[in-house]
């Protein structure tokens, strides 16, 4: 009697079994027609985003940054397609992640710790040459006239300015920091303004007042001595540079005064001989100066060390205090026959479920000394935020309130999860209720506890918004406008960086690596040390 097909198990040649096939005849490491369009999507979707990646690449002439997205895109296709790469489909998705918001960053703030990058030192000499004789251009009666169109390479708030310039003659001409180079394929109206330009982004009107302190100061190299300036909103003229670069002596001569600036490679500038200097630089690397400045240097190190100390103090009081205060409200709501312990957990989370940005803007103006809550309530006329240690007190206080309700909630989960027959054993063999939580329930709750402590920690050490909203580092120290009283490290790394006339990039790029070499020294050692609970678990 035959045995249908369709009831057999397949065999090897050894007579192992083998795997049944599916109906059909397909095997399941195929898939299914579902999982195949939703894969045949998500490529499509990256291949997409790796092209809109790489046009601007591709304009900017970043053949680096062009290569590592089309091995990005390959490597992610080779997965992806493989029958065999199995683990790495899964590894992929997170070590690309992991690179590009992790790895490459911080590779980035280091690279920039050792320069002078700052305001007038962001490009290479090339580029300064450039602006310091394209600034300096003057117009002359006959000097040449374009019709100006405003663009950006990128977004219209942030991205670089450009020139979409056209002559007499018709011809479209686009012009950045670099020079003036032709412009096909641009839409140009009657008027002879560009309408649209290819990998250019076209400024309104309202844009482009945003931006006119930028658009005084912008001018395109043409040539040796020439440049073409704006002239209002709609016009561009090309000038004489009255400052001129001469490659014989590396130096810049003003025709007007006479003055010779010699470039200096060390310290990125062209300097005359009286000391004075161009504000057109250069970034060039001054390997550990940025660090030996605020660890040497007393007027920096005095402002590092001061503020280093109020961080520490800063967290830990935050830490301790949000901790003790959670565990306490959570030890109170956790006495089992207390009735309405819902309606009390909810109130408590409540803080935590709300806009931090919201709470903070509120906790500042019940701080106001005019109408605010507290001057109010205890009929008082404190300046909070015009003290230093009131000004402290009021930021520790609001962290407080914002993040014990996240210690709570922590808490509470580590009290259920200890068994309530250790602590009533203490109690039986004489232990009081204090001798029961410290001997018995708090070891066990800091196994779980610790590493929390920790986060919350490293958290609080670089809480920006903890500060920025509510003081803004203030107030600020009256022989030092760069650091306040309650200035964190991150919020003095951002001042310098952001928010000064003359930001300084290579030193804020040396505090943020210092910032991540103290944070990560004081998790690994506070981790070491918690090793010693192991023994309770």
């Amino acid at each position: 009697m035959a045995v249908p097909e369709s009831d057999t198990v397949g065999a090897s040649a050894h007579g192992a079994p083998t795997r049944p096939p599916l109906p059909g005849g397909r095997w399941a490491r195929d898939g299914s027609l579902a999982g195949r369009i939703v894969k045949i999507g998500l490529l499509g979707l990256f291949t997409a985003l790796g092209a809109w990646a790489l046009l601007p690449l591709y304009l900017a002439g970043n053949w680096l940054g062009l290569g590592l997205v089309v091995a990005v895109v390959a490597l992610v296709y080779h997965v992806y397609l493989s029958r065999r790469a199995v683990p790495a489909k899964y590894l992929v998705p997170g070590v690309l992640f992991l690179l590009a918001f992790q790895i490459l960053p911080v590779l980035y703030t280091m690279s920039t710790s050792v320069t002078n990058m700052s305001d007038g030192h962001r490009g290479d000499k090339q580029q300064a040459i450039n602006a310091v004789e394209s600034l300096s251009v003057t117009r002359a009666p006959d000097s040449e006239e374009y019709v100006l169109t405003v663009a950006t390479t990128g977004d219209p708030d942030t991205g670089e300015l450009v020139f979409l310039l056209t002559d007499g003659g018709g011809e479209a001409f686009v012009g950045d920091a670099d020079g003036l180079a032709g412009l096909g394929g641009a839409t140009v109206d009657a008027s002879g303004k560009v309408t649209e330009a290819f990998g250019y982004t076209i400024l309104s009107p309202v844009q482009v007042n945003a931006r006119s302190a930028e658009l005084e100061e912008f001018a395109v190299p043409t040539g040796s001595g020439t440049g073409i300036r704006s002239s209002g909103l709609s016009t561009a003229y090309e000038g004489t540079a009255v400052r001129s670069y001469d490659a014989g002596c590396d130096c810049v001569t003003d025709g007007e005064t006479g003055t010779v600036y010699v470039a200096d490679d060390e310290r990125g500038a062209f300097v005359s001989e009286d000391g004075d200097r161009l504000p057109q630089g250069w970034r060039v690397n001054v390997g550990l100066d940025n660090f030996a400045r605020f660890l040497l240097d007393p007027t920096f190190a005095s402002s590092f060390f001061g503020i280093l100390v109020w961080n520490i103090v800063f967290a830990v009081a935050v830490t301790g205090l949000v901790f003790v205060v959670g565990l306490a409200v959570a030890l109170t709501l956790h006495v089992p026959r207390m009735r309405g312990k819902v309606v009390y957990r909810i109130l408590v989370v409540l803080p935590y479920a709300m806009s931090s940005l919201a709470m903070y803007l509120l906790w500042r103006d019940m701080f106001n000394t005019d109408f605010g809550l507290f001057n109010r309530m205890l009929g008082l006329q404190v300046d909070w935020f015009g003290n230093a240690w009131s000004a402290r007190a009021a930021v520790i206080l609001a962290n407080v309130w914002l993040g014990y309700p996240y210690m709570f909630l922590v808490s509470t989960g580590a009290l259920q999860a200890i068994p309530r027959e250790l602590e009533q054993a203490a109690r039986i063999d004489g232990a009081s209720a204090w001798q029961a939580f410290r001997h018995v329930t708090l070891p066990l709750l800091m196994v779980a506890m610790t590493p929390i402590l920790v986060a919350v920690f490293a958290f609080n050490f670089n809480n920006f918004n903890a500060v920025w909203l509510l003081t803004r580092g203030g107030p600020l120290f009256s022989d030092n406008s760069t650091a306040g009283a309650t200035d964190l490290l991150i919020t003095y790394t951002y001042r310098l960086a952001f928010n000064e006339a003359t930001a300084q990039y290579g030193y804020a790029a040396a505090l943020s690596v210092m910032i991540f070499v103290i944070v990560s020294v004081i998790s690994v050692v506070s981790l070491w040390r918690s090793r010693a609970l192991k023994e309770v678990d």
